[in-house]
């Protein structure tokens, strides 16, 4: 009956292992997912202009690497529904006014690297960040920032808001 039971419990063992080395990847997959899928200016485009939200560039183009365009190629799929998901909350008009655009401060999660969008400071806007996120403190270059319960930062610059979501 020992060996019995020792058996049952060493093929309970191995199908666990099994289940686990089949789902592991599977969850390690969708994580990475959530903060990008990279999308190209196309799907970008399509996907915030049916969310109703707007954008406008200084030199009226959508081309990465020139910084007067606004543009969406490669930003993450979590950027893009992150802004959705707070133009849906907030009830507010938004327009972006930056995207992947060359331009922009460097770092991990910056705008080249598709985390980040700048926004139009309208006072809806301005007013839905304010009462609705916690006061972060301040950035190293003054801009207050306040933070979403889900570790979004949205920072006050000095002609829009600045939004990086990880």
């Amino acid at each position: 009956m020992l060996s019995t039971h020792l058996s049952a419990r060493s093929r309970l063992a191995a199908v666990a292992l099994t289940a686990v080395a089949v789902v592991a990847p599977l969850v390690t997959a969708d994580a990475a997912a959530a903060s990008g899928t990279k999308l190209t200016q196309a799907q970008a485009a399509r996907k915030l202009r049916a969310a109703g939200i707007s954008w406008t560039s200084s030199g009226h183009c959508s081309d990465r690497n020139n910084r007067r365009c606004t543009s969406f190629s490669r930003i993450n799929s979590g950027t893009v529904n992150g802004i959705i998901a707070f133009k849906r909350a907030s009830h507010c008009a938004v327009t972006i006014t930056g995207g992947t655009e060359t331009g922009h401060a460097s770092g991990r999660y910056s705008h080249w690297n598709g985390y980040k969008v700048d926004i139009s400071p309208t006072p809806c806007v301005t007013n839905y960040i304010k009462h609705t996120f916690r006061y972060a403190g301040k950035r190293g270059d003054g801009a207050p920032m306040y933070k979403s319960s889900a570790g979004n930062i949205y920072a006050r610059e000095s002609s829009h808001w600045d939004i990086t979501y990880k």
